[in-house]
């Protein structure tokens, strides 16, 4: 699958207020899966001592994909392909590692 094909698919599962004029809905469901992902890793070390097990990774999984459903459908709402937004953050980090700026910070080093 690609990025276009998975973005397509995943907007015809898109049911929010203001469909294709709400950025906002999608920017605070990512957060809000971004935020289960880090839970699920803080209980990870909290309780298994970082040991990850085939139950837990499904579940990581599982939000992992809602992740990247608010990130397709986050892209679609600004007007941006799944793929031009993978595609330019892989030729940035290409461009940082080869000035040797892949650490520090800053969002134009």
């Amino acid at each position: 699958m690609t990025f276009q094909e998975y973005q397509d698919e995943a907007r015809k599962t898109a049911i929010y207020p203001n469909i294709d004029s709400n950025f906002i809905y999608p920017t605070l469901g990512l957060v809000g899966e971004a935020g289960e992902v880090a839970e699920k890793i803080k209980k990870v070390i909290r309780d298994d001592n970082y040991q990850i097990s085939d139950e837990k990774r499904i579940e990581l999984g599982k939000e992992l994909g809602d992740v990247l459903w608010y990130i397709a459908n986050l892209s679609k709402e600004l007007g941006l392909s799944l793929e031009d937004v993978a595609g330019r953050n892989l030729e940035k980090l290409k461009s940082r590692q080869q000035r040797n700026e892949l650490g520090g910070s800053g969002d134009n080093r």
